[in-house]
């Protein structure tokens, strides 16, 4: 790869109108959660930008977070692979293998060095040296740590990566962590799920193809676009919560009514994503919607906080769930009776006006 072109020189390239580009550029903003006064500026930069190198690696995982990308709908997957980056390495996506594709990652770290995006899939077993996840004949962790020493930036793809998913889990006999104790300085973005949401991966990486920077990070180093809000701020079934009314089996009326899950386990009150706007299958449907609770599958070490199905202790300041309804019911009654009071008021300041204009009336006709 001796020149690296910009987004509009590939679909020059590739005979695609420009039409078809601005299209593109118009579909990316939103992904990325931009407003649309910054469609100027990601048109500039995918007009004059080159392509980023990209560089994925996969430690201790199940490829699962490939799979999710490559059915992203928003841009599609290959869309983002052969027109927005510059894939140069990823053991799912690649068709070489072996000693010259291990030896061609090592070429363009040392040619890209400080440059290249990467991207990080799955957890680094730390356990007996390592060897429980080997990498080109040799523990994953070295080269984790040696790509991550030439990276511009690197992403974190699942709860694998961020925080070690279910190879960490209790009793962890192979030492499985997330990355970021072990990538030095370099600056990474978390992106939490098992796996995350499609669109939310070809978002985040297309923020930092087009801008060459982070996007706005909370306080875990996740994407606030894509992680600012609980699953249950955006439940569709959370009117249900607030009136009470709970699903207490998966076969009862309330779960064939799609009443709160909270009581079955759910975790959306202290889970954030996308699953409550963006959802799955291009917008289909997410678990909640299925009928299954959600089981915080993008926080830190989900996978010991079993059984799933068991609710959590206590919500916030509305306390234990089986007192949510009378609580709401409580405060329904006062405000019925407080808006009766005030009516019966209003009434009776109305009625004195009113004698008292006819008092007044009947003195200026005599």
């Amino acid at each position: 790869m001796e020149k690296r072109e910009s987004m509009w020189e590939r679909y020059l390239r590739k005979g695609m109108s420009r039409r078809s580009f601005l299209k593109g550029c118009v579909a990316l903003t939103t992904l990325m959660g931009l407003s649309t006064d910054k469609l100027s500026e990601v048109v500039e930069a995918a007009e004059t930008k080159p392509l980023p190198v990209v560089v994925w690696i996969h430690g201790h995982e199940c490829t699962g977070c490939d799979e999710s990308f490559i059915r992203s709908g928003a841009p599609l997957a290959s869309d983002v692979v052969l027109s927005q980056i510059d894939l140069e390495y990823d053991h799912l996506l690649s068709a070489a293998s072996g000693e010259p594709f291990e030896r061609h990652l090592e070429e363009i770290m040392k040619k890209y060095k400080g440059q290249y995006i990467l991207a990080v899939e799955g957890a680094v077993c730390t356990g007996d040296n390592g060897v429980y996840c080997m990498s080109g004949g040799r523990p994953f962790v070295r080269t984790l740590q040696e790509a991550a020493a030439g990276a511009m930036a690197i992403i974190a793809y699942g709860t694998c990566a961020v925080s070690g998913g279910i190879q960490s889990a209790k009793p962890n006999p192979t030492g499985s962590a997330g990355i970021n104790p072990f990538v030095g300085n370099t600056p990474v973005v978390n992106v939490p799920g098992c796996p995350p949401i499609p669109e939310v991966m070809t978002g985040v990486i297309m923020h930092l193809a087009l801008f060459g920077t982070l996007p706005p990070l909370d306080g875990e180093g996740r994407p606030k676009q894509f992680y600012g809000n609980r699953i249950h701020d955006t439940c569709y079934r959370r009117p249900f919560f607030d009136a009470g009314m709970f699903a207490e089996n998966f076969d009862d009326a309330g779960a064939k009514a799609g009443w709160c899950l909270y009581k079955l386990g759910c975790r959306g009150p202290e889970t954030y994503n996308s699953c409550g706007n963006l959802r799955w299958f291009q917008g289909m449907s997410y678990p909640i919607q299925s009928g299954a609770p959600c089981i915080g599958c993008s926080n830190a070490n989900f996978w010991d906080d079993e059984p799933f199905t068991k609710r959590l202790p206590g919500y916030g300041k509305l306390g234990n769930a089986d007192k949510i309804g009378l609580a709401v019911g409580a405060l329904a009654t006062a405000g019925v009776a407080a808006h009766a009071a005030g009516s019966i008021m209003q009434k009776h300041k109305r009625d004195q006006a009113e004698a008292a204009q006819r008092a007044k009336d009947e003195q200026d006709k005599a």
